[in-house]
């Protein structure tokens, strides 16, 4: 029996007096993306046809090769609890493969493996920050990090992403919004939702705040396999302290090698700081599951070769999304440089996010996300992912224009 919030209700069968949810569960928000695709998949069954640009998981299945370690992993008896900081092979795999992108060689007990990066944000916020203290984040920005701080009693300020710079979180914004409550600086880039990649200046910048003001920094790296060509090399803010000081590095499995179903995740950070991850991450969780923990030393050691075409392949993609969505009345994009999301403009549509989100899904049966789902700053925006082939990402945005020109009567809006 679920009573209403501050009354009490007696349950007569169990003889006992129950109370509504704890007031921290309420503040349980949960991923917009989620709730969303649930939706969709409602209209689906009902029998529309519709055109996925919502939820950010790779169409390409997981490369075989990493599948294959995980079914041999588990035939030969990888089925039982192993440590909680994760294997040994895979956090020193962990190591050298961060030699190699980051510069830097980072200690066996300063690597944490985690059942995704998703609860990696959740892990950091509290094992760093008390209730009533700040942690700077990007606004538009993962939805997970606003949830998270909110659950934890914290404070979100808020950094605006804006198109006039690329969507680039700036350096001189941080500054400018840090206070003696200040805990935590959040960075993500590549980014979700813009696919924006801040310059290697600007990561080092950020990095000079974090050490000046001796604030922890959690840099997301979740997309940093999957930045393009022409958006110059990737940087990493560990290179300043090692990771050793106050830099956490989160990355993942699930976007770079189309593992989104195997949550898989690693952490980089000071010894004490990932000692306390380990501990909540055990009292949670356990261990992430050897097996899966096997497929992930597939991925880093074995053949790279499609996960270099499924690059290619986002590239081509990225290329015909901006390109089309351009076409569109009211609707302008610029072109991201990395991860595999478009964040175009519908300010001049007439629509809130809200509008154009629901209309277009509605009117055209095309799924995206409003802006204001990841941040309060997303307003006038929507996001698209473009895990979709090329012909649905065309048949998708016609569907788009047909659907504005229906509204507007032809006219440009």
């Amino acid at each position: 029996m679920r009573g209403i919030s501050g009354i009490v209700v007696w349950d007569k069968k169990k003889g006992c007096n129950l109370k509504s949810l704890s007031d921290v569960a309420n503040l349980i928000e949960g991923q917009p993306m989620f709730k969303l695709l649930a939706q969709v998949q409602e209209l689906e069954r009902a029998g529309r046809d519709i055109v996925h640009f919502e939820i950010g998981d790779p169409d390409f299945d997981t490369p075989k090769h990493i599948v294959a370690a995980a079914c041999l992993s588990m035939i030969t008896g990888e089925t039982h609890y192993t440590s909680s900081y994760g294997i040994f092979d895979l956090r020193q795999v962990a190591c050298k493969t961060t030699a190699i992108s980051r510069g830097f060689l980072p200690s066996i007990n300063q690597v944490l493996i985690t059942p995704g990066a998703n609860i990696a944000i959740y892990y950091a916020v509290r094992c760093l920050v008390n209730p009533g203290e700040e942690i700077i984040v990007p606004d538009p920005g993962f939805p997970t990090y606003y949830s998270a701080i909110k659950f934890c009693g914290a404070v979100p300020v808020r950094v605006p992403l804006k198109e006039s710079n690329s969507f680039r979180m700036s350096p001189k914004d941080i500054e400018e919004r840090i206070t003696p409550k200040t805990r935590l600086i959040i960075i993500n880039s590549p980014h979700n939702p813009t696919g924006s990649v801040m310059t290697p200046d600007e990561i080092d910048q950020v990095a000079t705040i974090a050490e000046k003001h001796d604030i922890y920094l959690y840099s997301d790296e979740v997309y940093s396999r999957m930045i393009f060509d022409d958006s110059g090399p990737f940087r990493s803010p560990s290179i300043r302290d090692h990771c050793k000081e106050r830099t956490i590095v989160a990355n993942g499995f699930s976007k770079a090698f189309a593992m989104t179903g195997w949550r898989l995740g690693c952490l980089i950070g000071p010894e004490k700081v990932i000692e306390k991850m380990s501990l909540l991450l055990q009292t949670t969780s356990s261990c992430v599951p050897p097996f899966i923990q096997r497929a992930g030393i597939a991925a880093i050691e074995g053949d790279q070769k499609p996960i270099f075409e499924m690059m290619s392949e986002y590239s081509k993609r990225r290329d015909l999304l901006v390109s089309e969505l351009n076409t569109l009345p009211g609707v302008s994009c610029i072109k991201p440089g990395g991860a595999f999301y478009v964040f175009p403009n519908i300010e001049k549509t007439g629509f809130s996010s809200e509008e154009f989100a629901s209309y277009i899904l509605e009117e055209a049966g095309v799924a995206l996300l409003p802006g204001t789902n990841f941040g309060e700053y997303g307003a006038g925006y929507v996001r698209m992912c473009y895990a979709n082939s090329q012909a649905n990402i065309v048949k998708g945005v016609q569907k788009m224009k047909k659907a504005l020109l229906k509204l507007t009567k032809g006219k440009e809006v």
